[in-house]
């Protein structure tokens, strides 16, 4: 009798998640909107090398960007599908909550505060950072503590004001905030001496100094007072919509470690890899169970490349910011890049 009692429990528990399944793959309402828009809206900066910023074809370039690109490819098979729209650091949460963008994808750091009390839902670290400071060598500083009574420019409506004050009480030392709403004021600021130092991401440092007049005349500090994975956001209450964007992450993440490029994708359909196989839809329905079709990943790799290709293209040496890849390596490599396993 218990025997028969058990797989009752079981045949229901299997018809509940069953159900669960094809209300999650039936559709959630960012999933629908973006769909009957026919683009996914994401919020971005403009200003931040490496991450997004506008070239001279009026095209966004950087990490952030191809990240909403892979999210398009996954959605509809095309990463042109995505229309970015430009704020300021303290519109892009207000923005999201609000609905008038899908995705905050704009070098936005995971902290417990905006999880716990902004709505918002943090879908992986794809860039880990941590901040730092941009002076001219002609101070002649070596370290952060050097900065004592020094006028530093900072960016409005994140966490760089916060973390360099609580820095500063932890030191014993004081500096004057200049803080500046957009990132180029900033760093106009900076140039014109206005400011001893700018304090931000560190790669954001890297990519600012690059495009200075003289980069050879500054350089960013070994000092890391902050620790900044940075990813794309979404609203709370939307599991599908998380769902997709977070695996699009891994799914670049998991290509670069199982081998798969763009440039070997369609061979790579052949492998006899089951955790190949089940990336790119040729076996398993990871895709509907997210309301997508099978190849949503192969789309994401086709139109991007893995996650390698994206760093490389825009933090590898021959791009405009390259930056050492650090910790941004595989975890197979000594780095945290790790991707979730598609089973």
């Amino acid at each position: 009798m218990a025997g028969l009692l058990g797989m009752a429990l079981v045949a229901l528990s299997l018809g509940a998640g069953a159900r669960d399944a094809a209300a999650q793959a039936a559709g959630g309402p960012t999933l629908a909107a973006v769909k009957a828009r026919g683009v996914v809206l994401c919020g971005t900066s403009g200003a931040s090398p490496g991450f997004g910023l506008f070239d001279a074809r009026g095209e966004l370039r950087g990490m952030d960007a191809d990240l909403c690109r892979a999210v398009a490819a996954a959605v509809f098979g095309d990463a042109t599908k995505v229309r970015y729209i430009v704020m300021t650091a303290p519109q892009r949460i207000v923005s999201l909550q609000a609905g008038t963008i899908d995705l905050a994808a704009q070098s936005l750091t995971w902290t417990q505060t905006r999880e716990t009390n902004n709505g918002l839902e943090f879908t992986g670290t794809h860039f880990y950072d941590g901040q730092g400071f941009l002076v001219r060598r002609s101070l002649g500083i070596a370290e952060g503590r050097a900065l004592d009574g020094a006028t530093i420019c900072l960016p409005q409506g994140g966490r760089a004001e916060i973390n360099a004050a609580e820095w500063a009480r932890a030191a014993g030392i004081k500096f004057t905030p200049l803080i500046f709403e957009r990132a180029d004021e900033g760093i106009a600021a900076y140039e014109a001496r206005r400011c001893d130092a700018l304090s931000n991401d560190a790669t954001l440092l890297l990519g600012i100094r690059s495009r200075l007049q003289n980069p050879a005349e500054h350089l960013v500090l070994a000092d890391r007072i902050s620790k900044e994975p940075l990813g794309a956001y979404v609203r709370k209450g939307d599991e599908q919509w998380l769902d997709i964007v977070k695996w699009t992450l891994h799914a670049l993440i998991n290509a670069e470690e199982l081998g798969v490029t763009q440039a070997n994708l369609d061979e790579m359909l052949q492998s006899q890899n089951p955790l190949v196989q089940r990336l790119l839809g040729v076996t398993g329905e990871h895709g509907r169970f997210m309301g997508l079709d099978s190849r949503w990943a192969y789309h994401v790799i086709r139109n991007m490349g893995n996650y390698g290709e994206v760093f490389e293209r825009h933090f590898g040496e021959a791009s405009q910011t390259p930056t050492p890849r650090g910790l941004n390596r595989l975890w197979t490599q000594g780095g945290l890049m790790y991707g979730a396993p598609i089973q």
